[in-house]
């Protein structure tokens, strides 16, 4: 299978959004902005290029977590898999939006401190705890 895989490393510049499927699976989507940064020899430092803007799905247990840990401004680190969509819009102009679904994402700890913890796991049906006290 032929794929286009990317890392990027930005801020989310929307706040996470979450939407269910028909089906019932979760998704949550945010924007985030890529800023290239480029050095530039005769001013003898970093100077600042272009913006690039694209939005990030993830699927499941990780839209979950993603929900619960990313935030407008954050700084984030995202991998995934890019796929540039193309349409036309309601007044014929060719509109076109760049999308990565998420395989791993994080925060950039290079700009800043984070706390894990890794979410509490449903119990699978049938297999509930009875507790044992006497009543």
């Amino acid at each position: 299978m032929n794929e286009c895989s990317v890392v990027l490393m930005g801020n989310a510049v929307s706040e996470v959004h979450r939407h269910t499927t028909s089906n019932g699976d979760v998704m949550a989507r945010f924007r985030m902005v890529v800023h290239e940064r480029r050095y530039d020899r005769t001013l003898e430092r970093y100077v600042g290029g272009e913006s690039s803007y694209f939005n990030v799905v993830a699927w499941r247990h990780t839209a979950e977590n993603v929900l619960a840990s990313v935030n407008r401004g954050d700084p984030v680190i995202v991998s995934g898999r890019l796929r540039i969509r193309e349409w036309t819009s309601d007044t014929g102009q060719l509109k076109v939006s760049s999308e990565v679904s998420v395989q791993a994402i994080g925060h950039d700890l290079s700009r800043g401190r984070t706390a894990f913890s890794r979410p509490p796991r449903a119990e699978p049906l049938g297999l509930q705890r009875v507790s044992t006290d006497a009543a």
